[in-house]
């Protein structure tokens, strides 16, 4: 078995998922009392807010850097960044690390190929959504993506970061994110990839007819493989 590093707090609300999902997607395998040996480095989340906000990623990969280096040095043969938008700075740590950092997207892209999907909906913040760190990992396997339009996109980043992050989940606000899916299937998309780990918290398969890749627990179960491989 290998150790596993979690970068979280970004935001914890997520990061209890993560914890959850992982635990129970061993001990599924393991059975009796055998769980997840993990470390967790969590973050104070307006720590990293400020710098998202100034769109200072330098200084979040070195903040980063610093948390997955002391994981490194504890024992962790893999990091998981327990945020889709942090991965963003996900290949310029990869370069700093002797471990793997298990990629968010890259799960998220064999996912939808497993499904024989061509056309994907992706939501999430708008550094997921407009970025390409997260959409790359799709292309490169033939796979169109399609995002909301401006202000639909600000809607959702909005949210995530004043809502979402914060543990509070409305009604108003799923409806809208309902909406927002469905002019996506509208303009041509077979699924809809929930690109933010608190999504899955707000919106479910019960929501909405589509077929929805939630990225929390298809990263939880790519670090569920590697603990076990």
């Amino acid at each position: 078995m290998k150790i596993l590093g979690l970068i979280g707090g970004i935001s914890w609300v997520s990061t209890v998922d993560y914890y959850k999902l992982i635990n129970t997607g061993i001990n599924q395998k393991l059975g009796d009392l055998n769980f997840a040996e993990c470390m967790i480095y969590s973050f104070s989340y307006g720590d990293i807010k400020k710098n998202v906000d100034a769109e200072n990623w330098d200084n979040i990969l070195e903040m980063i850097t610093k948390a997955s280096l002391s994981l490194q040095d504890g024992g962790a043969k893999a990091i998981v960044l327990c945020a889709n938008t942090m991965h963003l700075i996900a290949d310029r740590l990869q370069e700093r690390l002797q471990i793997p950092v298990i990629h968010i997207a890259t799960a998220t892209a064999e996912a939808v190929q497993a499904k024989g999907i061509k056309k994907v909906g992706l939501i999430g913040t708008r550094f997921t959504m407009e970025r390409d760190f997260f959409r790359d990992k799709l292309t490169e396997r033939g796979i169109e993506v399609v995002i909301p339009e401006d202000d639909d996109r600000e809607f959702l980043h909005y949210t995530i970061f004043e809502e979402l992050g914060r543990n509070i989940f409305t009604d108003e606000t799923r409806k809208r994110y309902i909406a927002i899916m469905n002019k996506l299937v509208t303009a041509g998309a077979e699924g809809i990839i929930l690109g933010c780990t608190e999504i899955p918290m707000l919106v479910s398969d019960k929501d909405v007819d589509m077929p929805l890749f939630d990225t929390t627990a298809i990263h939880a179960d790519a670090a569920v493989e590697f603990y076990l491989s």
